[in-house]
């Protein structure tokens, strides 16, 4: 019995040793392997110009955080790992406030790993100088290439519409942007970048300087560092003229001396609106003005703010004679270009000696406040998170670590103790939780510009949402409230009806001094990229009673703590429903 024992002994302690040699086996096969892989591609890239070259990373921009910063505080991903994500959701927040049909983190993890995998050996293919003459300038595009130009971001001469998309910049939906807009030209950088102009870059550079393939069509030249690919599109603009949107802004009293508050003016006789919105637009000005046979193109001024419209029958019969009300009045339209006196935004030069953090309930409009903010103040703002659809839109920051310091402040939907103790100040946003609640489920279900459906309104996880998320909307401004350092608290419906106001003191709590052109370039560009279009109205009440019942009271409870911190009140609006 004893010998047979030993026997078993002695076979199992050789399987023991034989798993352990086939798993180190396999762990080094699989080392080598990778080894192998990285060394090619480095190799390869060395070669040639590679797709993370088109988009260089500033120093400093390598250990941003992509999931929660505080599981992955030491991982530095790659760029590549980082561009593209916007299917990825922001974290989950503590658990008491989240619903159960949230997936989980790790969940998250996994399919973030595998599509970076995916992306990383597909995406591995260098652009050889060989192949870049087979990429395409005008083969598939209506427009003239004009060729490759030098492109300075402190003097850009395409500047009068930018657009970023990281994931399906083309060169015909560059070239149609800028068409829409009533530009000539439209210059793509970076593989992802889009500007429009009415005059040429004035410094060209080499053919194959532009060697950046666009991130959404294969083949294709989509300018490179610090190049441009430019095409002439003035020959589509015929086209898109019928697509183009001149907004009536309304009848104004006009300045005492037109000329010296406008740049530009025409006399024409029959001038119509058309004519006068092409004109302004080709010299790339935002406002048309008309009084009678008088057109002029400029900016909203100090003398000239679109605050107080006046009835427009004043300004009736304008075109039937020679002036309006003794040629006191005048109209305004929008014309399609862009005001860009505040569309220039960096990163601060030097780390901010104050970590100011701008938290709200999500739903709440913190993006359209950081858009608000950002051309307001020329800076960045940073984000807890990474969305990888904002960054895709231009809000660069959302790549920047958030504890970089190199933003203006930083977007947070957290709440806590310890997570607002981190920061030195707060804005701190607050909406209506009846609007909040209903934009952040469109936002889960269908993105930041689309409308969930009926069929997910009417579903369980509706009324599972309203339950979790209503608590979290009171605990958020309550926490905020209980342990922020220093508060600026802003009402999103003031913010909305009042903006230059209340801008004014959000730009000031960020020590910030702003001209009042600025301030006005920013009311000028309000909406910004992410405003859905409209109310979508919905034929049913998505709220019951016992929902209502439920957020009426904690609107209550917000009121009367925001009350005992000596802060303005919520607006009426809230309650009762």
């Amino acid at each position: 019995m004893a010998k047979a024992f030993f026997r078993l002994q002695k076979i199992l302690r050789r399987t023991q040793f034989l798993l352990f040699f086939l798993t180190a086996a396999y762990l080094m096969a699989g080392s080598l392997l990778l080894l192998q892989r990285t060394r090619l591609v480095i190799q390869q890239g060395s070669r040639g110009t590679s797709a993370n070259q088109a988009l260089p990373m500033p120093d400093g921009m390598a250990g941003i955080g992509i999931v929660d910063p505080r599981t992955l505080q030491n991982s530095r991903p790659s760029p590549r790992l980082l561009v593209g994500m916007d299917a990825l959701q922001e974290p989950a927040l503590d658990q008491r406030h989240s619903p159960r049909w949230l997936v989980s983190r790790n969940s998250e993890l996994r399919q973030l790993r595998r599509r970076w995998f995916h992306r990383f050996i597909s995406d591995q293919e260098p652009m050889q100088t060989a192949g870049f003459k087979g990429m395409k300038h005008t083969a598939e595009h209506k427009g003239t290439y004009m060729g490759c130009f030098s492109d300075d971001s402190r003097e850009r001469t395409l500047k009068g519409a930018v657009f970023y998309d990281l994931r399906k910049m083309t060169v015909s939906h560059c070239q149609e942007a800028c068409a829409e807009r009533a530009y000539t030209y439209a210059g793509l950088a970076y593989g992802a970048e889009c500007y429009c102009g009415n005059k040429l870059p004035a410094t060209a550079s080499k053919p194959e300087e532009c060697n950046s393939e666009c991130k959404g069509e294969k083949g294709s030249v989509c300018g490179g560092v610090n190049r441009l690919s430019v095409y002439r599109v003035e020959e589509l603009r015929a086209g898109a003229r019928r697509r183009r949107n001149v907004i009536y802004r309304g009848c104004f009293r006009a300045p005492e001396n037109l000329t010296d508050t406008f740049p530009a003016s025409l006399i024409q006789p029959n001038l119509t609106v058309e004519m006068c919105s092409e004109f302004c637009s080709k010299k790339e000005f935002p406002l048309a003005v008309i009084r009678g046979r008088e057109c002029y193109c400029g900016y909203p001024t100090g003398r000239f703010s679109l605050r107080d419209g006046a009835d427009r029958l004043l300004c009736s019969g304008m075109h039937n004679t020679s002036s309006a009300a003794e040629g006191k009045y005048c109209l305004v339209y929008q014309t399609p270009v862009q005001d860009t006196r505040c569309t220039d935004r960096k990163f601060l030069t030097t780390k901010s000696k104050v970590f100011v953090a701008l938290s709200s309930f999500p739903g709440a409009g913190n993006t359209w406040a950081r858009h608000l903010i950002e051309h307001a103040t020329g800076y960045y703002t940073g984000s807890y998170y990474f969305d990888g659809a904002l960054y895709n839109k231009g809000f660069k920051g959302e790549k920047d670590h958030w504890r970089s310091r190199r933003t203006i402040c930083v977007k947070t939907h957290e709440s806590g103790k310890t997570e607002i103790e981190m920061f030195d100040s707060a804005i701190l946003l607050i909406r209506n939780p009846y609007k909040s609640l209903m934009a952040e489920f469109n936002r889960k279900y269908a993105g930041h510009l689309g409308y969930a459906t009926d069929r997910n309104w009417k579903s369980k996880e509706w009324p599972d949402f309203v339950n979790s998320y209503a608590s979290w909307w009171a605990s958020h401004v309550l926490d905020w409230l209980k342990y922020g350092k220093r508060l600026l608290v802003v009402h999103y419906e003031d913010l909305k009806q009042s903006l230059i106001p209340k801008l004014k003191e959000m730009v000031e709590f960020l020590n910030m001094t702003v001209t009042e052109d600025r301030l006005l370039c920013v009311e000028n560009n309000r909406d910004g990229n992410f405003k859905r279009s409209g109310a979508k109205q919905k034929d049913f009440e998505p709220f019951t009673q016992e929902m209502k019942d439920l957020i009426n009271r904690y609107i209550l409870t917000v009121d009367e703590a925001l009350r005992g911190r000596n802060f303005t009140g919520l607006p009426r609006e809230y309650v009762p429903r």
